[in-house]
C-alpha cells in the first residue's frame, strides 16, 4: 500500500511538470482538426486563449501544433507574461519548448509603469526574459523617446540596449549615436560609443562614454566636448548639471574660440551656462595666433571667459601670476583683461612689459591690438620706460602717462604726457664711448626709436636740461626716482606654455565660479 502511494505521488509530480511545460488550449469557440505537410494541427477560432505557466496568449484564431508544443496566432494577438509584461501584435509564433515568441506587424511591448516598445519585428525570450527587435523600433516612457535600427530590452533589469542609428528625444536634448543603453526604471542613459547631443538652445555636445540621469538632469561623462556660444570645450571627464546649468570639465581641458584664433588650455574648468561664464585653471595657458603667423602665449592661475550676445560685454580675464610671451613682447602682471569688442588688453597689479630691449611699467597698462598685432600701448600713472644701451647704461623716460606706438612689430615712438623726466646717455658713434648724460625735465616728451634703440627726443613746455660729462657723473644722478630694472622676471616661452598631457584628470573638487572685483580681477 505504501509503495502504491509513492507511485501515485511520483506520477502526479511528472504530470504536473508536464503540464507546466506544455502549451494548453484553455478556450476557443471552434476547434477543427487538419494536416499540413504531414503534420497534424488543431485550427481554433474565436476568443482563443492558450496558457503555459505564467504566460497567456489571446488571439482571434490559431494553428495549434500539439506534437511540437507550438502555436501560430492571428488577429488581435495579445501575450501576457505575469502581471508586468503585455505584448500585442497582428500575428505571432510561439514555441512552448524554447519559450520564444516571435511577434510581427504592429507590435507593442509594454512593461507595466515603466516603458512601451513599438516595432514590427519582435522576438521575446521568456527564459531570458529578454525582448529583441530588428528593422526599427521605438521605446517610449514618461521622459524619453528612443529609436534605433535594432535593440534589446531586459525585462528583469529594465535595461534597453540600442544599436545602429540611435536617436533620443526628450524635452531638453536630442541625441544621436551608434550604440547606447537606457534603464527605463532609473531613467539613466549610458553612452557606449561617440554620441552627439544637441540641447534646446542648439548647443552641441559630443560624448565618448559615461551616463546621463534624465531624472535629475546630471551627466558624468568620459572624454567629451561641450559647445557654448563662442567656444568649444573638451576634456577627459565632464560633469554636467542641467538644473543648476553648471558644467565641470577635468583633464586636458581645451577651450577653442570659434571666431578668434584663440585656444585656452588647462586641467580643470567650470562653465556656468546660464551666465555664459567659463573658468579654466590648473596648468592654465592660452595661445592666440596673429595674422603675421606669430603666437601670443599667456599663463595665469585662472583664466575666465565671459560670453554675451552684446559684443561690448565679452571679456577674457586672467588673474594671479600672469605671464605673457610673444616673440617681440613679454610681460607679467597680477591680472589681465581682454575686451574683444575693441581688441584691447588691460594689465593690472604692478604690470611690466618688455619689447626688445625696452622695459615698460606703470600702475596699469593697456594694449591695443589691430589686425592681430600690437599697434599701441598706453601706460597710465607712474609710467616708466627703461632701456639698456650697449655699455649697460640705463636710458630712462618717466611721466604721468605714456603712449607707445609700434610700426612693423617694433617700438616706433613714445609720447609722454605730464611730469616728463628723461635720462639719456650719449655715446660716440664710432667708438661707442660715453660722452655724457642728458637729464631733462619738462611737461611732455616725444621719443623716436630706430631698430628698437632711442634715435632722438623732443621736449615740450619749459624743458630744463642738464648735460653731465662722464667724470662728473654720480651713481645717484644716473637713476630716476622709482627706477626698477626687473629683467630677471622677463618670461621665456617655457615659463608660459604648460604641459597639456596629464595621465589622469584632476581629482580635487572644482570651486564655484566667482568673478574678481573691478580693477583687481
Amino acid at each position: 500500500m505504501r509503495f502504491a502511494t509513492i507511485i501515485i505521488l511520483f506520477l502526479s509530480v511528472i504530470s504536473s511538470g508536464f503540464a507546466q511545460s506544455s502549451v494548453t488550449l484553455k478556450q476557443a469557440d471552434q476547434l477543427r482538426g487538419g494536416v499540413k505537410d504531414g503534420e497534424r494541427f488543431d485550427r481554433v477560432l474565436g476568443n482563443v486563449i492558450f496558457v503555459q505557466g505564467r504566460t497567456t496568449i489571446y488571439c482571434d484564431s490559431a494553428l495549434f501544433y500539439r506534437s511540437r508544443n507550438a502555436v501560430e496566432a492571428f488577429g488581435r494577438v495579445r501575450i501576457t507574461d505575469g502581471d508586468s509584461v503585455t505584448i500585442t501584435s497582428n500575428r505571432a509564433e510561439y514555441d512552448g519548448n524554447t519559450r520564444v515568441a516571435k511577434l510581427r506587424n504592429n507590435v507593442v511591448f509594454r512593461k507595466l509603469a515603466t516603458a512601451t516598445l513599438y516595432t514590427n519585428f519582435l522576438d521575446f525570450d521568456r527564459i531570458k526574459n529578454e525582448a529583441f527587435y530588428f528593422n526599427g523600433g521605438r521605446l517610449v516612457d514618461s521622459i524619453n523617446v528612443l529609436t534605433s535600427r535594432k535593440g534589446y530590452y531586459e525585462v528583469n533589469s529594465n535595461m534597453a540596449s540600442f544599436k545602429s542609428n540611435v536617436n533620443v528625444v526628450n524635452p531638453d536634448y536630442t541625441m544621436k549615436s551608434d550604440s547606447l543603453q537606457y534603464n527605463s526604471r532609473t531613467k539613466i542613459i549610458y553612452f557606449r560609443t561617440e554620441t552627439t547631443v544637441v540641447d534646446k538652445e542648439n548647443n552641441t555636445f559630443v560624448y565618448q562614454g559615461g551616463e546621463y540621469d534624465t531624472n535629475v538632469k546630471q551627466s558624468n561623462l568620459k572624454q567629451g566636448q561641450a559647445e557654448s556660444q563662442s567656444y568649444t570645450l573638451t576634456g577627459r571627464k565632464l560633469i554636467l548639471d542641467d538644473r543648476t546649468r553648471i558644467y565641470r570639465v577635468q583633464g586636458n581641458v581645451v577651450m577653442t574660440h570659434k571666431e578668434e584664433k584663440l585656444v585656452i588650455y588647462g586641467q580643470d574648468a567650470v562653465f556656468n551656462k546660464q551666465k555664459n561664464i567659463a573658468k579654466v585653471f590648473t596648468n592654465t595657458f592660452l595661445t592666440k595666433v596673429t595674422d603675421e603667423g606669430d603666437t601670443l602665449f599667456m599663463t595665469a592661475d585662472t583664466l575666465v571667459s565671459i560670453d554675451s550676445d552684446d559684443p561690448a560685454k565679452k571679456r577674457l580675464l586672467a588673474y594671479k601670476n600672469v605671464k605673457v610671451f610673444k616673440s617681440d613682447m613679454q610681460g607679467i602682471a597680477d591680472s589681465v583683461e581682454y575686451r574683444q569688442a575693441d581688441s584691447t588688453m588691460f594689465f593690472y597689479g604692478s604690470p611690466v612689459l618688455w619689447t626688445d630691449g625696452n622695459q615698460m611699467t606703470a600702475d596699469s597698462i593697456s594694449m591695443m591690438i589691430e589686425n592681430n598685432t600690437i599697434s599701441r600701448i598706453f601706460l597710465n600713472t607712474n609710467a616708466f620706460v627703461i632701456s639698456m644701451d650697449t655699455i649697460k647704461n640705463f636710458n630712462q623716460i618717466k611721466g604721468r602717462k605714456m603712449t607707445a606706438f609700434f610700426r612693423n612689430k617694433q617700438l616706433h615712438q613714445v609720447v609722454v604726457q605730464g611730469n616728463g623726466e628723461s635720462i639719456y646717455f650719449a655715446l660716440e658713434d664710432k667708438t661707442n664711448l660715453l660722452m655724457g648724460m642728458n637729464k631733462i625735465l619738462c611737461s611732455n616728451i616725444t621719443i623716436r626709436f630706430k631698430d628698437s634703440q632711442v634715435n632722438n627726443l623732443s621736449f615740450y613746455v619749459k624743458p630744463e636740461a642738464d648735460f653731465i660729462p662722464p667724470h662728473e657723473l654720480k651713481k645717484d644722478d644716473m637713476l630716476l626716482k622709482g627706477f626698477s630694472w626687473r629683467v630677471d622676471l622677463r618670461p621665456e616661452k617655457e615659463d608660459v606654455v604648460k604641459p597639456t598631457d596629464s595621465a589622469e584628470p584632476a581629482t580635487k573638487p572644482l570651486p564655484p565660479i566667482s568673478l574678481p572685483q573691478r580693477g583687481r580681477l
